[in-house]
């Protein structure tokens, strides 16, 4: 079911007080979709990874300075490079289950089911993810006129770092998913357990609170697919995106 009325370019909710690249964000969607994530793989297209994925190997050094040393460093990739059965791992295979084949299922023959829902946490293999998943557990609902919504449990936010990549990569997941099943935008909801400024981010807080927001972009999707699956990298733009600079800090574990 593809709903003639879904707009090809829609409002999205990238942060305009700070920069956040694109590309990291599109990438975050599609390798989340993927069976495992290997954040040396992710580094080599050129993309940021974003820092809630890949915050434990980590010591200290800006995102920047980490993916050189996945780029440049051997033995440091594949150390750090592999973060284990995390996100799009139980997404795709939770013991067998691909929730996210299930869940385009459900919204597509039986879109009012109260279990329209992905969890990555998943207590059996959290002793072999390089960190538990800090953005847990989404659920799905469809309203009586025809309108897609996702609310989003973080157990971990980061509040300058993560939390806006986090944002950004749902909604374009949402936007996804409403799209391939024949939907119109609704809300994405997001709720926070354990939400934290880290003490070395303090400066930079301070800095993007004196400035004013700009006006949001919007997200182009341009190609028609059947399944969320079946998306590419260059299916979706970025359209009049006009941030402040991005505001450097390093990641804190």
């Amino acid at each position: 079911m593809n709903s003639p009325t879904f707009a090809s370019i829609i409002a999205f909710p990238a942060p305009t007080a700070v920069t956040t690249p694109f590309s990291s964000t599109v990438a975050t969607s599609s390798f989340l979709l993927d069976h495992a994530i290997v954040v040396s793989s992710v580094v080599s297209t050129g993309v940021i990874f974003t820092c809630n994925v890949a915050v434990s190997p980590f010591t200290n050094e800006t995102l920047e300075e980490f993916v050189e040393k996945i780029k440049n460093d051997e033995k440091f990739a594949e150390k750090h490079g592999d973060l284990g059965p995390v996100y799009g791992h139980q997404w795709r295979n939770f013991f067998g289950v691909d929730q996210l084949k299930n869940l385009e299922n459900d919204l597509k023959n039986n879109k009012f089911s109260r279990r329209l829902i992905i969890s990555a946490w998943n207590p059996a293999q959290l002793s072999d993810m390089a960190l538990p998943p800090c953005h847990a557990f989404m659920q799905f609902y469809v309203s009586e006129d025809n309108k897609l919504s996702c609310q989003l449990y973080q157990r971990s936010a980061d509040i300058f770092l993560g939390v806006p990549f986090n944002i950004a990569s749902y909604a374009c997941l949402t936007m996804m998913l409403a799209k391939v099943c024949g939907y119109e935008l609704g809300d994405f909801v997001h709720t926070l357990g354990d939400a934290h400024i880290y003490v070395n981010h303090l400066d930079q807080i301070k800095e993007q609170l004196t400035r004013e927001c700009r006006k949001l972009p919007t997200l182009k999707i341009k190609r028609k697919v059947n399944s969320i699956t079946e998306y590419k990298f260059d299916d979706f733009e970025l359209v009049d995106y006009n941030p402040h600079p991005a505001i450097k800090g390093a990641v804190a574990v």
